[in-house]
């Protein structure tokens, strides 16, 4: 294992990073750290932050008659106009259903202002959304409403179909039912009700590595404090770019991330929290109709993952985007491939070794530490020094800490951090060491301050931006007749990241085909999660002497035999 930090923290520029920093969260400065007691344990914070998330909306009605949201069908929404909106439906979610604080809105649709709104007004009052899959098939989503216990379905007509009529809990339309929710009390006040920094305030999906989704419960503590770091990011970037925080024109953002997805879920956030305008893209992703949206809006400002981004790259209408209007482009939920930075930096040429990345998941509030272009030319494993608030520890699987340098399971603490895994004692209990530390479950090193990842990394597939994890596919697969055992694995896709692959072993006698694999998943899974490629086998799949299978060997072509772990 080479030192590649020495190489990071000797280079000129991590004196100037590491001063912008300490000048951004210093005494008096616009992101001061401070330490606080959150949920028993003491750890720093960012003073100046709202308390709640309605605090976050209550401000943004300061920014008045500014677009907030641009949307692809034509509506166009102020900061001023959303409150009105908001109101209106949070007194319409109150007297017409019921809904107080602490109570469960689940939603499910396709981005659209509906689903924001909902969302806000849920907020508001602090009730609680339980963000569902927009993608899941309906034994997915009977799972979450059994889980979750909602009081209220806010589904789009797609997602309804797929939803049998013998649910008994009450079901409203996002679209059908968007001009009665904002009609019904336009003028009523937002709610004055108390909110506790750590009350629910999201209920988000993740399965982790194993299992049936599980719920991550987000606090409004920690949604905030997402934000809060995004525009840290934004602000050191700036200083060290030689210009005060917040300089520049203001941003007006592309959104094509799931509102199911943190990503998306930041994205109306963090617009409340600065005042920036969201170009929601709410239709099938089309390049040739994106861009047009795109230049008419002027955004400036382009995110999305790898298969959105190359979309864009591929369409011919991509070169009537006047490259001065771009300001970044950014990528997430897929791997950030060589050739899509290359492709970028030809047509955009003034964002040649801009690209950076963040590190995070659901559960830690998906931030945890933040590497800009430089130091990953420098260590392309290197992903940065931990954010401001956030704590990192690499321990062993008892969470001992391990000396530095050492590899081993990476733990974080911070105020970022989800409450729990809702209705989930094992869960919890397996993912938390004491003191709230929190164990990702990838593997990685802390050297001279910086934070890499290890080649050994958990299961995780990344695919167009869905995670997927093989030990759901797994266990629908060995539900079939003659399958010995299977091992899923990603395999590399130039467009979507990675592509899912299963490799399954069958008894010699069995006749099953790869197609009726196929079949059968299709009747389970979500389309994005059955297996593009099968592989069937009768050899045994190869394990280590604890009979743990060893997937780095199967992804590699590797053959089946002991090796060394």
């Amino acid at each position: 294992m080479t030192n590649s930090s020495t190489s990071v923290h000797l280079d000129p520029r991590w004196e100037a990073f590491l001063d912008a920093t300490a000048r951004l969260t210093g005494p008096g400065a616009p992101f001061e750290v401070v330490e606080k007691e959150v949920q028993g344990e003491t750890m720093g914070v960012i003073r100046n932050r709202p308390m709640s998330l309605r605090e976050v909306l209550v401000n943004s009605f300061e920014f008045g008659e500014k677009e907030s949201m641009i949307f692809d069908d034509g509506r166009r929404v102020t900061f001023a106009s959303f409150r009105s909106d908001v109101a209106s439906a949070a007194a319409w979610l109150q007297q017409e259903h019921g809904i107080g604080h602490g109570d469960r809105v689940a939603i499910c649709g396709a981005n659209s202002y509906g689903w924001i709104v909902t969302f806000w007004a849920c907020l508001s009052m602090g009730a609680t959304t339980v963000a569902m899959n927009g993608w899941w098939t309906e034994p997915e989503m009977r799972h979450a409403i059994d889980l979750s216990e909602p009081k209220l379905l806010m589904f789009d007509a797609r997602r309804a179909e797929r939803l049998s009529a013998d649910t008994t809990i009450a079901r409203r339309d996002l679209d059908a039912d968007l001009a009665e929710m904002l009609s019904y009390a336009p003028d009523a006040p937002i709610s004055g009700n108390h909110i506790d920094e750590d009350d629910a305030a999201i209920l988000i999906f993740t399965s982790g590595t194993t299992g049936r989704p599980k719920a991550a419960v987000l606090s409004h503590r920690s949604v905030i404090h997402y934000s809060t770091l995004s525009n840290f990011i934004g602000a050191r970037g700036m200083v060290l770019a030689g210009r005060g925080p917040g300089a520049g024109p203001s941003p007006i953002r592309l959104a094509v991330f799931p509102l199911f997805h943190v990503s998306g879920l930041g994205a109306t956030v963090n617009g409340l929290h600065t005042g920036s305008t969201g170009a929601w893209f709410t239709a099938r992703f089309d390049a040739d109709t994106v861009i047009p949206f795109i230049i008419e809006n002027k955004v400036n400002l382009i995110s999305g993952t790898g298969t959105h981004i190359l979309r864009l790259l591929d369409s011919p209408l991509c070169a009537d985007i006047p490259p001065e209007q771009v300001m970044s482009v950014g990528m997430g939920g897929s791997a950030t491939t060589p050739e899509i930075m290359r492709r970028l930096a030809a047509r955009f040429p003034h964002l040649d070794h801009t690209m950076a990345t963040g590190y995070g998941s659901t559960e830690t509030g998906s931030l945890i530490s933040y590497a800009p272009n430089w130091m990953l030319e420098i260590a392309p494993e290197c992903i940065g020094p931990v954010l401001p608030t956030v704590q990192v520890r690499i321990t062993d699987d008892e969470g001992n800490e391990v000396p530095e340098g050492g590899e081993g399971n990476i733990a974080v603490r911070s105020p970022l951090l989800m409450n729990e895994y809702w209705r989930h004692p094992s869960a919890n209990a397996e993912s938390f060491f004491p003191g709230r530390w929190f164990n990702t479950g990838d593997f990685g090193r802390m050297e001279g301050g910086c934070l890499y990842i290890a080649s050994r990394k958990r299961d995780l597939i990344l695919r167009g931006g869905e995670n997927i994890y093989p030990f759901e596919i797994e266990n629908c697969i060995e539900e079939l007749p003659g399958v010995i055992e299977t091992a899923v694995i990603g395999v590399d896709h130039d467009i979507l990241g990675q592509e899912v692959k299963a490799i399954i072993v069958i008894a010699e006698d069995s006749s099953i085909t790869d197609l009726e694999v196929h079949e059968h998943c299709k009747r389970s899974l979500s389309s994005y999660k059955i297996p593009t490629y099968i592989e069937l086998r009768t050899a045994r799949l190869p394990r280590n002497p604890s009979g743990k299978i060893l997937k780095h060997v199967l992804a590699d072509g590797g053959e089946a035999g002991f090796v060394e772990d």
